[in-house]
């Protein structure tokens, strides 16, 4: 695998290093909200045929490679200012390709010129609290009542669903069929009459987090996404974006921070990054941070080629976050009681590390849990015997249940 840039591709990059210079803003606006600060950034890329780029034209990109995309978001990513606001994740990196895969033309047209824009954000309405890990085991009903359908029941930890225009439904149309099969996808407004939101308090102190209870949602058959029965079929390949998208934009960027604290702090009079047993830790998840970033360059590479992501991405979400996990664990430990404080100073000691320790247990579960992702690994990676499931065939409406 080549990594240097073709001689086109510098020209690109350099074209993207020049409008970045002339256009990204090196200060934050503080007095606009972070929501409106984002969408301004994404609005004045659109403005200038920088966002999402790799898709067509006719829905808001300009027809670019996928490695043209890659090369702008590396430029892009050393602007701090502009990172940490991941409202635009869901709509770009795992609506977008279902829409795509999926939608029809009146959808497509609908709306990824606006996720591309920035001007309206997405959310995911998957989770719900009685089917925990088992997501194909949710009890949402959808009820087609001619040219509608009417949507009961309760979603749960959707990422910025307080601020989100619209949601990607997974429903059951159909409780006779086994439990996979009698699921279909929808478009929800979510401010539509028929939805209540109820945010949820993580141990951040933040509430990113959401639960929505739907009583008699009215969607039209316009809204659907796909054919009736083929919602399981959207989950997955959204799921499977998800996980692509959760690789970092640069090479062990979280062991880049553990550097810059271990040269701060100091053990026995000296920067902690002297003591052997901090340099030894430091190595190791730095080549283990950089092996999972080429492995997601070669990814990256065979998505360019046309190929949607595959099971091989849960590998590197369930390597990667228990990594993370470490990694900031051990940084509270080199903080010592520093470690338990939060403030809003920029102090290295003070402010990242806390509140990423304190977020990396959720990134286990975002996007399939530990135990679910080495479940898909054995089953469609290893080809190992699946499992017994005897709740898999039978019709839905047969499983017992006390839900």
């Amino acid at each position: 695998m080549d990594f240097n840039d073709t001689a086109q591709e510098a020209i690109f990059r350099g074209e993207a290093c020049a409008w970045l210079a002339l256009n990204a803003p090196l200060v934050r606006d503080d007095t606009v909200s972070d929501l409106q600060w984002a969408k301004r950034w994404e609005k004045n890329k659109f403005d200038g045929g920088w966002s999402c780029i790799h898709w067509p034209k006719e829905y808001g990109g300009k027809n670019s490679t996928m490695v043209e995309q890659i090369i702008f978001t590396q430029e892009e990513s050393q602007y701090a200012v502009l990172q940490n606001y991941p409202c635009f994740n869901f709509g770009q990196a795992m609506v977008a390709p279902v829409l795509m895969a999926y939608g029809t033309e009146e959808q497509k047209r609908r709306y990824l010129p606006k996720i591309a824009s920035g001007e309206e954000v997405w959310c995911q309405l998957f989770s719900e609290s009685c089917s925990g890990s088992d997501l194909a085991a949710m009890r949402t009903k959808a009820v087609k009542n001619k040219d509608n359908w009417i949507i009961n029941g309760q979603k749960i930890w959707s990422s910025f669903a307080h601020y989100s225009d619209l949601g990607l439904m997974i429903a059951r149309t159909d409780a006779s069929l086994p439990k996979h099969k009698g699921l279909s996808c929808f478009v929800v407004e979510m401010d539509a009459p028929g939805i209540t939101l109820q945010p949820i308090r993580d141990m951040t102190g933040s509430a990113d987090f959401n639960e929505e209870l739907f009583t008699d949602l009215h969607v039209t058959d316009t809204q659907r996404l796909g054919d009736i029965g083929e919602g399981w079929k959207i989950t997955v390949a959204t799921l499977m974006n998800e996980r692509a998208s959760l690789r970092g934009r640069k090479r062990a960027e979280d062991v880049d921070l553990l550097l810059a604290l271990a040269n701060q702090v100091k053990i026995d009079g000296e920067a902690a990054i002297n003591n052997a047993a901090v340099r030894d830790k430091v190595a190791d998840w730095w080549c283990k941070s950089s092996g999972l970033y080429y492995n997601g360059l070669r990814s990256l590479t065979a998505q360019s080629k046309g190929t949607d992501p595959g099971p091989e991405e849960s590998i590197v979400k369930m390597v990667k976050q228990p990594m993370v996990q470490d990694i900031y664990a051990f940084c509270l430990e080199l903080m010592e009681g520093h470690g338990a404080i939060t403030s809003s100073d920029g102090t290295i000691q003070k402010d990242i590390f806390h509140a990423e320790f304190m977020a990396s247990p959720g990134m286990r579960i975002a996007g399939g849990t530990d135990e679910i992702l080495a479940n898909i690994i054995a089953d469609r990676v290893l080809h190992l015997p699946s499992d017994l499931r005897v709740d898999k065939w039978g019709p839905f409406n047969e499983i017992p249940s006390k839900f």
